[in-house]
């Protein structure tokens, strides 16, 4: 470290640009976070991943990283610990459950659909039908550019496979058998999603969409 003298004079040289410089200052008292705040994002996932989905963080992350983004998503250990076994094969090893006995499939409350993982919105139930298959079924998604598309060529035919693009989560499939006016259903896994109901988005930080289910 440079001794005083030496860098008040580099100082009024114009070495060092005084707009470009952080003073370090001594700790002063240190007052402990609420116990709340405490591993915030493991004690409430869906709140921390949308504040952190609309932060900018991880779109920094894709630009400066680019494949390297895998970092962002939760550690596998982690991801253990938070998903039932269901949830796990669903979205991190792109398993299906099994028709007319998932969490969602007949719900019909208003309300909206989050990734599982991340809490990044998915789906609405303003666009929620019954498509006579067993799975939560979605004319279009709520949020467009939080869904991926990927072509499936799994189990000896050609699919559309959905993911999460925060999450990069498994949800389902689309296909072009919908009602109008979108002619598409996304069938979607109960275990990759979290609802969220009407009556509860603006206490979980998801008052915005609370418009469109009116």
């Amino acid at each position: 470290m440079l001794a005083e003298k030496s860098k008040a004079d580099l100082w009024k040289s114009g070495v060092f640009n005084k707009s470009l410089v952080t003073n370090i200052l001594p700790a002063s008292q240190f007052y402990p976070a609420e116990e709340y705040h405490q591993d915030y994002y493991r004690k409430n996932p869906v709140r921390y991943n949308f504040y952190r989905s609309r932060s900018g963080r991880d779109q920094f992350l894709e630009k400066t990283w680019g494949d390297e983004k895998k970092m962002t998503k939760a550690a596998e250990k982690d991801l253990k610990k938070r998903l039932t076994p269901i949830q796990y094969k669903v979205t991190q090893e792109e398993g299906t459950e099994p028709a007319f006995n998932n969490e969602y499939w007949d719900n019909k409350k208003p309300g909206i659909y989050v990734d599982i993982v991340s809490g990044e919105p998915l789906f609405s139930s303003a666009d929620k039908y019954d498509s006579g298959t067993g799975w939560p079924s979605f004319s279009k998604p709520l949020v467009e550019e939080n869904i991926v598309e990927k072509v499936d060529k799994g189990f000896f035919m050609t699919r559309t496979e959905v993911r999460s693009k925060g999450a990069d989560s498994h949800l389902g499939h689309v296909f072009e058998d919908g009602p109008v006016p979108t002619g598409l259903r996304y069938c979607i896994n109960s275990a990759a999603l979290q609802f969220i109901p009407k009556e509860e988005l603006v206490e979980k930080g998801y008052g915005e969409y609370m418009d469109l289910l009116k």
